[in-house]
């Protein structure tokens, strides 16, 4: 007699029920077989990888993800000492459309959308992975609603007057930006002079590398160094001397209210400096990459949680400003995925009660 639980994957009902104490039945579970991939297999994944886990080293989680990961995940990689990821659908379909980017062609825009705590955000970060072994260049923006959201520090800009810039917030990015990208910035020049004050100029031919480290030694020209590195990297990746990967996590953040205020008056997304410098990066009007954001209700503190769609959290303006785009629906995990993930916990050993072993099998028909 036997049940299955899986495809091809067959439990004999006489393992499960081994012993009997008290004149209760025991059920025991055999040890949880978690397929598993290597990180170099991460340009590999199709079909036939989905539901199967693959794991990251610590070193490229520092170096690939030095942001971005959601919360819980960085938790689990904590309790489990590891970061596995489960290869889905969504992310399966969204790397084969990067594999096959035109880099002629202007960028593609991709839009992850589903309802909340679907998995957008480890779909994103799959792609960000394979992007970067595969040498792109990335712009990853994780959490775009925290710069409209929470702000330590606004200033008026000195490039513009009507804006303001966010020291801190683009010191942090430009952190984690050089550490993503590492030696290809060394290799990237500015193609002409900028003049940050009086005495102080930047000469063409200088590199990314080194502008990101001008705005970190000196705070106050953080967001117009992200603004110029920004710039230098529309304009030259249609050369064909690198690829370019555009990541934001939460893009309809980009054209929702902020809730900062400065000298006590509302501000808006259009008066501030790194949003203003996003939207430029998320017009597909340049080449030699692609654009991939997910759509967020934490990014739309304003709307009302059931509302995932596109057009319901870009609204009028963001929906007109990305389209057109590749929609690509994350849904909950299938009946396939759940178990994978249940049996990686039994594997892990983070459930060990016997009736936590045996919850999945309670809506199994036995067989007489």
């Amino acid at each position: 007699m036997t049940t299955a639980v899986s495809q091809g994957h067959v439990i004999p009902f006489c393992d499960l029920l081994t012993s009997k104490v008290n004149g209760e039945v025991k059920f025991h579970l055999p040890a949880a077989h978690v397929k598993r991939g290597e990180t170099r297999l991460n340009a590999k994944h199709s079909e036939e990888h989905i539901g199967q886990y693959y794991t990251i080293s610590p070193e490229e989680v520092k170096e690939a993800l030095p942001h971005g990961l959601p919360a819980r995940f960085k938790l689990q990689m904590k309790t489990f000492n590891e970061a596995c990821v489960m290869v889905r659908q969504p992310a399966v379909e969204l790397i084969t459309y990067l594999k096959h980017t035109n880099l002629s062609h202007p960028a593609v825009r991709y839009l992850l959308y589903g309802e909340k705590s679907t998995g957008k955000t480890m779909v994103l970060c799959h792609a960000v992975h394979y992007c970067a072994r595969q040498n792109w260049v990335i712009v990853h923006i994780p959490d775009a609603h925290l710069w409209v959201k929470n702000c330590k520090e606004l200033v008026p800009s000195s490039y513009n007057n009507e804006r303001l810039d966010q020291p801190l917030e683009a010191a942090n990015w430009l952190k984690n930006f050089r550490t993503t990208n590492g030696k290809l910035l060394a290799q990237i020049k500015t193609k002409q002079k900028y003049i940050w004050g009086k005495r102080d100029v930047t000469e063409e031919g200088c590199s990314l590398s080194d502008l990101a480290e001008k705005g970190l030694a000196w705070v106050t020209y953080a967001s117009d160094a992200v603004g110029v590195i920004l710039k230098e990297l529309k304009q030259q990746s249609g050369q064909g001397s690198f690829r370019l990967l555009v990541a934001v996590d939460g893009i309809n953040s980009l054209w929702g209210k902020t809730a900062l205020k400065h000298n006590k008056q509302n501000v808006s997304v259009e008066e501030l400096t790194l949003i203003h410098n996003l939207r430029k990066m998320v017009d597909n009007d340049w080449a030699g990459g692609a654009i991939v954001a997910t759509l967020s209700q934490t990014g739309a503190p304003f709307t009302p949680r059931p509302l995932y769609l596109p057009h319901e959290l870009l609204g009028r303006d963001g929906f007109a400003a990305l389209d057109p785009f590749v929609p690509i629906e994350v849904c909950n995990y299938t009946n396939a995925e759940f178990e994978r993930c249940y049996q990686y916990y039994l594997e892990r050993k983070w459930l060990q009660h016997e009736k936590g072993k045996f919850s999945c099998f309670q809506s199994v028909s036995w067989p007489a």
